[in-house]
C-alpha cells in the first residue's frame, strides 16, 4: 500500500548568528515589570513565525508569565499546536497580555487570562483553581515567571527585595505545583526555567541567581519523585535572551547595550528561538525524557 505524505515545502539555510538584530543595542530603560511591545528592538516570539502541525491537539496548559519573554513564545506555540493556554501575568502586564490572549484566540484555541502576584500563597492556589475552571482540566504546567534585578553588591540588596525575588522564582513553583498535582494525570507535563546563571551566575545577580540553580534542583528532584507515576518533569535553560526583564532593572545599561555579545553567535537570543524546546518537552513524543535541563544560550551554557 502506498503511503501519502504531505508536500513539504523546502526553506532556506539562515545563518543564525545574523537571523536577529546583533549589539550594540539602543540604551534604554522602563519600570518594573517592563513591557515587550515598549523595547526597542520589539522582541520575536513568534508572532508571525511560528507554525504549529498539531502536537499538542486538546492538551491544557497554564503558562506563568505569559505576557512575554518565554513564556509568551511558549503561550502562542502551544496554541497553535492545539493546546488551550490559560496565561498568568502581573496586572501591570496587562497591554502585554491582551496580544497574547488575542493570538491565541486567533489560533481557534481557548484563551484564560488570570492576572496577579504569586507572591501571595492564596493566589497561587486560585490561579490553579481558575486555570483548571476556564480549561476543564490541566496535563501543561509551565512555571516561568521570575523576577531578576541587577546588584552590583550583596550591600545594594535589602531584605525587603531578596525576599521578593525569592518568594516569585521559588515559592510561587512550589505553591503552584503543590496546587496543581491533584489535577495532573500520567502523561501530564511540568517545565521549568531555569536559566545558565544556574551553573555559571553572574556576579551582579546573586539572588536571581541562586533561585535559578534552585529551579534546577527541584526539576530534577522533582522528575524522581514523580516519574512513577507518570508525570514529566524537565527545565529550559535560557541564555541571554532579548526580554523585558532586561530593560526593566535585570542588566546595567551598559551590559544591555552588549547584550550576548559575548556568546559564539554574537548576539542577544529571542524567545521564539526557545519556542520549539517548550513544545517538545510538553508533546507526547518526549515520553522517556524527564528530569532533563535543555539549553539555548548561543554557543555559551550548561558544562
Amino acid at each position: 500500500m502506498k503511503e501519502e505524505h504531505k508536500k513539504v515545502t523546502s526553506k532556506p539555510l539562515e545563518d543564525p548568528a545574523t537571523k536577529y538584530p546583533r549589539p550594540p543595542y539602543q540604551e534604554q530603560t522602563q519600570p518594573w515589570p517592563g513591557l515587550a511591545g515598549k523595547m526597542t528592538p520589539v522582541p520575536d516570539h513568534g508572532e508571525k513565525s511560528y507554525v504549529g502541525s498539531g502536537r499538542l491537539a486538546g492538551r491544557k496548559a497554564l503558562i506563568t508569565g505569559g505576557d512575554s519573554g518565554m513564556g509568551r513564545a511558549a503561550a502562542i506555540a502551544y496554541a497553535r499546536e492545539g493546546a488551550d493556554v490559560a496565561i498568568n501575568y502581573l496586572p501591570d502586564e496587562e497591554p502585554d497580555a491582551k496580544e497574547v490572549i488575542e493570538l491565541i484566540k486567533k489560533a481557534g484555541r481557548k484563551a484564560i487570562a488570570i492576572p496577579g502576584d504569586l507572591r501571595e500563597e492564596s493566589f497561587c492556589k486560585k490561579l490553579v483553581e481558575d486555570a483548571v475552571k476556564g480549561l476543564g482540566g490541566l496535563d501543561i504546567l509551565v512555571s516561568n515567571a521570575g523576577r531578576q534585578q541587577t546588584h552590583e553588591s550583596i550591600l545594594d540588596i535589602s531584605t525587603a527585595q531578596f525576599d521578593w525575588t525569592m518568594k516569585t522564582n521559588i515559592y510561587a513553583p512550589f505553591w503552584i505545583i503543590k496546587a496543581a498535582l491533584p489535577h495532573l494525570k500520567p502523561g501530564s507535563v511540568i517545565i521549568g526555567t531555569t536559566s545558565v546563571q544556574a551553573t555559571d551566575p553572574s556576579a551582579e545577580l546573586y539572588d536571581y541567581a541562586q533561585t535559578k540553580a534552585a529551579t534546577t534542583s527541584f526539576v530534577k528532584s522533582l522528575a524522581k519523585q514523580l516519574g512513577p507515576k507518570g508525570i514529566r518533569v524537565n527545565g529550559v535553560a535560557p541564555g541571554p535572551i532579548w526580554t523585558a526583564l532586561q530593560v526593566s532593572g535585570g542588566a546595567t545599561m551598559e551590559k544591555l547595550k552588549q547584550f550576548g555579545a559575548d556568546a559564539p553567535l554574537g548576539r542577544a537570543g529571542q524567545p521564539a528561538e526557545l519556542a520549539s524546546i517548550y513544545v517538545q518537552l510538553a508533546a507526547s513524543d518526549a515520553s522517556y525524557a524527564t528530569g532533563q535541563i535543555y539549553g539555548a544560550a548561543g554557543g555559551n551554557g550548561q558544562p
